[in-house]
């Protein structure tokens, strides 16, 4: 039976190849699929942004070898990102409960 991490580890894998391919290469995601997958399972974060541009910037971002395509690398940075952002915030949440004595 998979851990909880194995678990996470699949599902990122899947959700990944879910969207890379729809378009053309199979293991990338160009610029319409990423904004489709941030859409759909991105959303609350895609909400909170104010700019327009979001999925350019991290299209941009995200493409590190230049080649215009996100591949399966370069998402996991984006995961990891929002992980991080995300755990920083839990922290501050847990900072602002009032201590029980």
């Amino acid at each position: 039976m998979p851990s909880d991490l194995e678990r996470a580890m699949e599902t990122l894998i899947t959700v990944f190849h879910r969207y890379a391919g729809t378009e053309g290469n199979s293991t990338t995601l160009c610029r319409k699929e990423l904004r489709l997958l941030m859409e759909t399972e991105l959303s609350s974060f895609l909400k909170s942004q104010k700019d327009p541009a979001t999925i350019d910037k991290i299209m941009r971002d995200l493409d590190a070898n230049g080649d215009g395509e996100v591949n399966f690398e370069e998402f996991v940075a984006l995961v990891v990102g929002l992980s991080v952002a995300c755990e920083q915030c839990y922290q501050l949440h847990l900072k602002s409960k009032p201590q029980k004595k």
